[in-house]
């Protein structure tokens, strides 16, 4: 896509922070460095998010979040990574190209990627009803 930021990215229009390529996928350096060694994983062909992405791409991207992030933690010092992805608007998706956030992550380091929910009044059975395949 030629108005895709990740697509110039891959294609070296913009520079990066190469991370790891390989074929099918491209990692690079999140430049909002909100936290350190925030990492970007991407499919080398345009895909708008999980919906949309076929499975040998999807494959490999999820092969690339594992691969690097197991080097994260045992090479590199970290004591876990969150892996987050965001598909669709509603989701808060920012850039409309497949991306997997991998954030390492130490202890005690002060990130929390998680929002804080109170509990909801839910019946899980009905929900459940409605949700399985």
């Amino acid at each position: 896509m030629n108005d895709c930021v990740f697509c110039k990215i891959i294609q070296g229009d913009i520079p990066s922070f190469k991370i790891y390529e390989n074929d099918k996928v491209y990692a690079f350096l999140d430049i909002a460095c909100d936290a350190y060694g925030h990492t970007l994983v991407v499919p080398k062909k345009h895909f708008i998010n999980v919906l949309d992405c076929d499975r040998e791409y999807l494959d490999a991207v999820v092969e690339a979040v594992q691969l690097i992030s197991r080097h994260y933690v045992n090479d590199c010092g970290f004591d876990g990574v969150n892996v987050l992805n965001a598909s669709g608007k509603s989701a808060e998706q920012s850039v409309f190209h497949l991306h997997f956030h991998i954030v390492p992550r130490k202890d005690g380091d002060g990130l929390n990627m998680w929002p804080l929910h109170g509990s909801a009044d839910m019946a899980l059975s009905e929900i459940c009803k409605k949700l399985a395949l």
